[in-house]
């Protein structure tokens, strides 16, 4: 098997060009990031440019720094190509030989899909032909995770001295599950193995999956160029996920919600580790069902992962749900009736909530709190949050909502008034908070929940929305001549700051914190 002589993880970087002109500089793009360098030659145009590739291959592999691998894989497969198995075959067979009558000129590894080997005889010409090059012998499933995932674990690695390679896509967290598994056996038996749960719930899969003894793992060469979906780019897997640095011992940490795949809390939580000089890493989890979450990947009695899970962050939709799988929850959390911050102690999951002390952070110096008036629009939970601290601040909060009763109902949980938001009109208040959805970037970033007129008068417009960074509704305070206008950024790093803390047992690096978010907003 081909030795690659790197004590970092391994990640391979493909390529995937359309014209076979554009493959010596997409090839020196890769090298830098790259571990291995995987041509996708099913990514050429047409066969044309695939006769001019195969013309350029003698030259590309005796000039390569890295080891490469040759994949041409067809559409069903994730490929870009239509290719029956007799098109495939009469390239690996006839077209490709050449290459392997020059031994400066032979690929290191050749990816084969799995039913091109499951003939033995076929599997038999092939090996011979491939017989001084390591094969790995692939199935990528688009569905899901397969049915008969132990039966094609099996079949692959019935290949002798092959790479066995799976990836199907996950829809959940849990799904990446089944491959760690895969990889454990694999271990057991004595076979290398790629593992790849694909779609943005997979991330985790690709950032572990080496310290728990993948072959390698894939990154893109940038964030335009990633051939299959949840692959991110090699620069983010080293730069952000320090990925060469994770072995068993590392501490995990990560942010369960959906979605959460454009979360900061990443960039934020992974540099500050870095600056501390923490052990840790800090994925996106991305979940549907809280609870199977908290059952199968996260409390130390049920899990069904050896994994040093230290804790984690709870984001929408799930701060409410995941109270019922918690041993212990803090009164404030358990007051507001939502956690965001859950630390894996001793057999045990504590729930606490950053949101609510944070959440004032940003008036800090704007205004006195003490005797103020406060309006806070909206009435779900990150209403519930401010509203607890600015009753614990000597604040009179009034709680706006188009749903009147249930600000009424929120109001008098925490000692505030309430009005109906429709017609509304702010004149007087210190500080008037955006604690509503809208405004974030993506389908709502065009609304607001009080224009200029509305706002005339004001301090303080504070939105606790931080993407994008100028919303709608500060530029709709500024319009109304506000004395103050901030975002939700403060709020963030200083909710972040305290989770650190509770996870570490340190003080939280927080301006590094900050200039990472402002970096990835950016």
């Amino acid at each position: 098997m081909t030795a690659i002589n790197n004590p970092r993880a391994r990640v391979c970087v493909p390529v995937c060009a359309r014209r076979a002109d554009e493959l010596r500089a997409a090839i020196e793009r890769a090298a830098p990031l790259a571990d291995v360098i995987e041509l996708r030659l099913d990514c050429l145009d047409t066969d044309a440019q695939l006769d001019d590739a195969l013309r350029r291959l003698p030259a590309l592999l005796r000039a390569r720094t890295r080891p490469f691998v040759l994949t041409f894989r067809p559409a069903g497969q994730g490929g870009r190509r239509e290719l029956d198995a007799a098109t495939r075959l009469d390239f690996w067979t006839r077209r490709l030989r050449p290459l392997f009558d020059d031994a400066s000129a032979r690929p290191d590894f050749v990816d084969l899909e799995l039913d091109l080997v499951s003939d033995p005889r076929r599997r038999e010409e092939l090996l011979r032909i491939f017989d001084s090059t390591t094969l790995i012998v692939s199935r990528h499933d688009f569905a899901g995770v397969p049915a008969d995932l132990e039966k094609i674990y099996t079949d692959a690695t019935s290949v002798p001295r092959a790479v066995t390679k799976l990836a199907f896509h996950a829809a959940d967290a849990t799904d990446c599950l089944p491959p760690l598994r895969l990889l454990e056996r694999a271990r057991r038996d004595g076979r290398e193995m790629i593992a790849v749960a694909m779609g943005e719930a997979g991330l985790l899969t690709r950032v572990l999956a080496p310290s728990r003894g993948a072959f390698l793992t894939y990154g893109s060469p940038d964030d335009e160029h990633a051939t299959a979906p949840g692959q991110i780019s090699a620069e983010d897997l080293r730069a952000i996920y320090r990925i060469d640095s994770i072995s068993g011992r590392t501490m995990i940490a990560g942010l369960v919600g959906s979605p959460v795949a454009h979360s900061v809390s990443p960039h934020m939580h992974n540099a500050a580790f870095a600056a501390v000089g923490v052990d840790a890493v800090y994925l996106p989890f991305e979940v549907r069902d809280a609870r199977e979450f908290a059952r199968r990947m996260a409390h130390p009695l049920t899990r069904e992962l050896d994994w040093n899970l230290r804790g984690f962050s709870v984001t929408a939709p799930h701060k409410g749900a995941i109270i019922e799988t918690l041993d212990f929850v803090e009164e404030s959390a358990r007051e507001i009736g939502a956690v965001n911050t859950v630390v894996v102690e001793g057999s045990g999951l504590r729930g606490y909530n950053t949101d609510a002390p944070a959440s004032l952070a940003p008036l800090e110096g704007l205004i006195d709190l003490v005797g103020a008036r406060v309006a806070v629009l909206g009435a779900g939970g990150a209403a519930r949050a401010l509203l607890r601290s600015l009753r614990a601040s000597g604040a009179l909060a009034t709680v706006f909502a188009r749903d009147a009763s249930r600000a009424h109902a929120l109001a008098e949980r925490f000692g505030a008034a309430s009005e109906r938001i429709a017609g509304a009109r702010f004149a007087g208040f210190d500080a008037v908070v955006n604690a509503t959805p809208l405004g974030t970037r993506g389908a709502r970033e065009s609304e607001t929940p009080a224009t200029a007129d509305q706002l005339r008068g004001v301090r303080v417009a504070y939105d606790l929305v931080y993407n994008p960074s100028e919303t709608r509704f500060m530029r709709e305070a500024r319009g109304a001549g506000c004395e103050s206008v901030v975002g939700g950024l403060s709020m963030l790093v200083a909710q972040a700051a305290a989770q650190f803390e509770l996870w570490t047992g340190e003080p939280a690096p927080t301006e590094v914190m900050r200039d990472a978010a402002q970096r990835r907003l950016k």
